[in-house]
């Protein structure tokens, strides 16, 4: 059965309105902490990854190379971060949260974790489970595409 393309479309609208807003709702949280929103990303995704390359940042962050270099050097200026040669690969530089930026992380999801439960009050935990596995589901198939757009040469950020 066809799918309705206007409902298809307001779906993937809804999406984005949905994650815009709640960047502007954490960014307010966070905002008293003194850290932008590009500085709490690179935070959350090395306290999941610690010691990710600059390299993988800054495609994880969907950032140039010039980008996350800027952002690495402001923050590691800021004592939360700090770049390492990889044992393996002389070239990559490897990026480590510090202690104080451990401590930074802990914080940042305190604050968040206020914030998420005010966001999802609404949403009873069915509701949540049934949401997050056809999030998971699309998002298996946005990858699938993604690799293979890349595998045939297409440049995937069209």
């Amino acid at each position: 059965m066809q799918k309705n393309l206007d409902a298809n479309l307001r779906f993937g609208f809804l999406i984005h309105d949905v994650s815009r807003l709640r960047r502007i709702v954490v960014d307010r949280a966070l905002k008293p902490l003194g850290i932008t929103r590009s500085q709490w990303w690179v935070l959350a995704f090395l306290s999941r990854r610690d010691g990710m390359t600059q390299t993988a940042l800054a495609a994880d962050l969907d950032l140039t190379k010039v980008a996350i270099g800027g952002l690495i050097d402001r923050m590691e200026t800021g004592g939360f971060v700090e770049r390492r040669a990889d044992e393996r690969d002389a070239r990559a530089r490897r990026v480590y949260l510090t202690r104080a930026g451990k401590q930074l992380v802990a914080t940042i999801r305190e604050n968040v974790d206020v914030v998420e439960t005010d966001i999802l009050s609404a949403v009873s935990e069915n509701e949540l489970d049934d949401a997050a596995r056809s999030l998971v589901k699309i998002k298996a198939r946005l990858l699938e595409i993604v690799g293979n757009d890349a595998e045939s040469g297409q440049d995937i950020e069209t």
